[in-house]
């Protein structure tokens, strides 16, 4: 029988019996065979679990990071690091709660990529009334040009809007996201969308139901 001494492994004393020792190599490389097998099982699992999650919430992930970041570099970045730590967590038998721990983790490595350049500061801008017809005036709009005006936004206002304009979540994940109270998000949110109105406005023209950019007319 082999025992083990002060962390060595002792071999049994007919271990040098040439049989006796492809018998003990064969039980070895069974084990190992089957501790790796196991251990991929696990990670593959693991893996499967994350991509279930997360594969429909993908696009929806990357637009999140485009538009809190306004580059599409820098957006990809946030995006593919969310994810590898999102399997690094899975395959250590610790994987993601739920859809909205992507996001959280997301909008931490965009608010750290964002610090690396200017940053936005509160300011007056000026606001106009939500029009009827905004939601046409956004649908014409090229995504890095939304991308550009809510990436502007100072926090915690950007991840607002970011949040907002996905039309992902309830109010309640919205607030979970942003922790904060109900209050502070309709400020914030109202201000945020009076502004961009604004902008709109003095970007978009409307001449008989059709949308125009105001540098082109």
């Amino acid at each position: 029988m082999s025992v083990f001494l002060g962390g060595s492994w002792v071999p049994p004393r007919d271990a040098n019996n040439p049989r006796r020792r492809r018998q003990i190599l064969s039980i070895e490389r069974r084990s190992s065979r089957s501790t790796c097998r196991g251990t991929a099982a696990r990670v593959n699992f693991a893996l499967r679990k994350v991509m279930a999650v997360t594969t429909k919430n993908l696009p929806q992930l990357y637009r999140f990071c485009f538009l809190m970041t306004g580059d599409a570099s820098k957006a990809q970045s946030a995006f593919q690091d969310t994810v590898r730590e999102a399997a690094s967590r899975s395959a250590g038998d610790e994987p993601p709660p739920d859809r909205l721990w992507f996001f959280r983790d997301a909008r931490g490595r965009c608010l750290a990529v964002g610090e690396q350049g200017l940053q936005a500061e509160p300011g007056m801008l000026e606001e106009a009334e939500i029009s009827p017809m905004a939601p046409e005036q956004i649908a014409s709009l090229a995504p890095a040009q939304l991308a550009l005006w809510i990436s502007a936004a100072p926090e915690p206002q950007r991840s607002a809007l970011a949040l907002f304009y996905l039309d992902e979540f309830s109010l309640a994940e919205l607030l979970s996201l942003l922790e904060m109270k109900a209050g502070e998000f309709s400020e914030l949110i109202c201000s945020g969308r009076r502004q961009f109105q604004s902008w709109l406005d003095s970007t978009i023209a409307y001449y008989e139901g059709g949308a125009f950019d105001a540098g082109q007319i």
